[in-house]
């Protein structure tokens, strides 16, 4: 059989950029405290160390100078990965990965690529302050020319580092913070196990409805087929999406000719929420299958609350049960 080892999702991505690192000597980090630090949440821990200063590079408080140098480091040949320490701080490079990065390859009908990845912690559930908890991906899979890649667990985060840094596009690589270190899984640590960008998973096989989620929110959307659903004897089918843009389409229109039903869960705003464009997607191409409107059960249209109401602001097991309760009994 072969070798395994159980991991968090951070000591998983610290595998995937080693092996990436190792595999390709073009492979360079860059970011805040990611070197002697290890990052603020110690995923880039030892790399400095082992591959030097040279490759693990602790830039100033600068992110807009952060995401500009991997741009042209990318255009120049190398394959950057650089830290943003939240995503709440992304703000300060939109420019450059809106007006750039975005671009390249069509501003120079394809003589140019820019194969960087940009990592951050991103959404809630973790008690931080104000703007370390955001959950505003879709501000990125607007952007024609941006790849969106949210992994769900230890093993997928390894898998999907890997992938985005060989792709010749840029990928903004959105870690969920909350579960970092909320559960460790098998991860075979003698294989690639390279899960392909824009494709989703069927993480549960199911008849009677589709459960579509992604990141953090698979764990909750788990932990209510382990209770209420697995009690009433429902059948669900449950999709990872782990690449939001380019959408896995496909897997999401057939499951929903399949089961006729479908509730879409994330935490982020529910207006303009990735629920959104899956509901319009589902009503162009799968409209006559349906036997129920579509449910979504998202975070609600304000900032993300402090820690003491934070809880009440993401999606829970009650609030997925009453919308298949909806789907189910319309």
């Amino acid at each position: 059989m072969p070798k395994t080892e159980r991991l968090t999702m951070v000591e998983a991505l610290n595998l995937g950029l080693r092996e990436e690192m190792k595999r390709d000597p073009n492979v360079i980090i860059l970011g805040e405290d990611v070197g002697v630090d290890g990052g603020v949440f110690r995923v880039t821990k030892g790399l400095s160390q082992e591959f030097g200063a040279e490759r693990v590079v602790d830039t100033p408080l600068a992110e807009s100078a952060i995401v500009g140098a991997s741009i042209g480091l990318a255009i120049y040949g190398k394959r950057p990965v650089c830290e943003i320490q939240f995503s709440g701080f992304i703000y300060q490079a939109y420019h450059q990965l809106q007006a750039h990065a975005a671009r390249m390859r069509s501003r120079t009908w394809g003589a140019q690529t820019v194969p960087m990845v940009l990592r951050s912690p991103y959404s809630a559930g973790i008690r931080a302050l104000e703007h370390h908890s955001e959950s505003t991906e879709m501000i990125y899979a607007h952007i024609p020319g941006l790849m969106v890649v949210i992994p769900s667990g230890p093993r997928k985060a390894r898998s999907l580092i890997k992938a985005s840094i060989r792709s010749n596009d840029p990928v903004i690589f959105l870690e969920p913070s909350s579960i970092y270190r909320a559960f460790r899984e098998d991860i075979p640590i003698e294989e690639e196990d390279i899960f392909p960008i824009s494709r989703a998973e069927i993480v549960r096989s199911g008849s009677q409805f589709t459960l579509i989620t992604y990141g953090a929110m698979l764990q909750t959307v788990k932990k209510t087929i382990a209770g209420g659903i697995a009690q009433k004897g429902w059948d669900p089918e449950v999709i990872d999406l782990l690449t939001i843009s380019p959408m896995d389409t496909e897997t999401i229109i057939e499951s929903v000719k399949k089961t006729g039903r479908v509730v879409i869960v994330h935490e982020a705003h529910r207006t303009g929420g990735l629920a959104a464009e899956i509901s319009a997607r589902i009503q162009e191409f799968a409209f006559l299958s349906l036997q129920a409107p579509i449910e979504r059960v998202t975070g609600w249209d304000t900032p993300v609350p402090f820690f003491a109401r934070e809880n009440a602001y993401l999606p829970d097991t009650n609030l997925i049960e009453r919308a298949i309760e909806k789907v189910l009994h319309f």
